[in-house]
């Protein structure tokens, strides 16, 4: 039961990142052929990260599902496209849903090989974050990461809660990764509606 809901998350992970990696790619006016390389970086890219540092085979490289998938969800994006008038919306709506999604299934995996759970938290946070991150440097932007925004964040907020729920609850373990996931998407849309922001270390320069 639990890897099928694993395998669940992954998908909708998957399917989230690579319309955002889509929509993304479109914004900036790339061929068909970049929209689907964007979206597949995006999707996993950061899946790709984690399974390198854990030293265990890379994911999407012994799942071509997940390959087809990623095509199916870009071609489906460029048609989808003619029917979307806001892609900044969209974007945020995919891009949210997958961090949540891909940080889940990041902690899951760190448990699985029994590593400390703050290197679990960790690890969650670059699956969630890294293919966005790749994304924003192919498309030449600052990745918002690197942003005033709250998005690693979420992560860690989502992780923890994540752990803290599995070690010191009896709630059922299906129940616990809907929870955090949603606490993750719904963290990030609060930061961006109320404009919180992480404190700055610097005064902005008025122009001389």
């Amino acid at each position: 039961m639990h890897e099928q809901i694993n395998l669940a998350i992954e998908i909708l992970g998957t399917i989230s990142f690579a319309m955002s990696g889509s929509f993304a790619a479109m914004q900036k006016r790339l061929d068909p052929f970049g929209v689907l390389i964007i979206a597949f970086i995006t999707s996993v890219g950061g899946g790709t990260v984690r399974d390198l540092l854990l030293d265990i085979p890379v994911f999407w490289m012994h799942d071509l599902r997940m390959c087809g998938l990623i095509l199916a969800t870009s071609i489906f994006s460029m048609i989808f496209k003619s029917l979307e008038k806001n892609f900044k919306v969209t974007l945020f709506i995919f891009d949210s849903f997958g961090l949540g999604l891909f940080t889940i299934i990041g902690v899951q995996k760190g448990l699985n090989v029994d590593i400390h759970p703050l290197i679990c938290i960790g690890l969650g946070t670059i699956t969630g974050c890294f293919g966005g991150i790749i994304r924003d440097i192919l498309l030449n932007r600052i990745p918002l990461i690197f942003r005033k925004e709250i998005y690693a964040s979420a992560c860690i907020i989502g992780g923890s809660i994540f752990l803290l729920l599995t070690q010191f609850t009896n709630l059922s373990y299906t129940f616990i990764q809907i929870l955090t996931i949603i606490i993750i998407v719904v963290v990030r849309t609060l930061a961006v509606k109320y404009h919180w922001e992480m404190p700055r270390f610097y005064e902005n320069k008025t122009s001389e």
